[in-house]
């Protein structure tokens, strides 16, 4: 029955292991909070990442992972490069410079919207305590 007078109306419960209510009793002892209290604060002010923002992040992820291992083979070539230019004297051309400065240029402009992206999921981020 809902008490007219009664701010809160609406019970909540549920289980919890051994260890899962050892870690709760500490964290409400940390925080200085009523169980009641901790809980609603707990539910209000906290952020959970939905299934489609994990799914985002990991193909952010994988992303990346291939934008690594072509900068890494760019950077073989400058490396492979400077290699002879010391040991033969002979220096890439203009052409080989602007075309390895090209693809890192292209490689950042792919990368800044994923970069960008990830700021904005970090920005939304709250800290829950711990």
């Amino acid at each position: 029955m809902i008490k007219p007078n009664r701010k809160r109306n609406w019970p909540v419960s549920f289980r919890m292991t051994d260890e899962e209510h050892k870690a709760f009793v500490n964290r409400v002892i940390d925080s200085g909070l009523s169980q009641q209290s901790f809980i609603i604060n707990s539910v209000l002010k906290s952020r959970t990442t939905s299934v489609k923002e994990i799914e985002t992040l990991k193909d952010i992820n994988r992303t990346f992972g291939d934008y690594i291992k072509q900068i890494r083979g760019l950077a073989t070539n400058v490396n492979q490069m400077a290699h002879v230019a010391n040991g033969q004297g002979v220096l890439p051309t203009i052409k080989e410079l602007q075309k390895i400065s090209e693809a890192l240029e292209n490689h950042r402009k792919e990368t800044e919207p994923l970069w960008q992206s990830i700021r904005l999921s970090i920005s939304q981020q709250r800290h829950t305590g711990r």
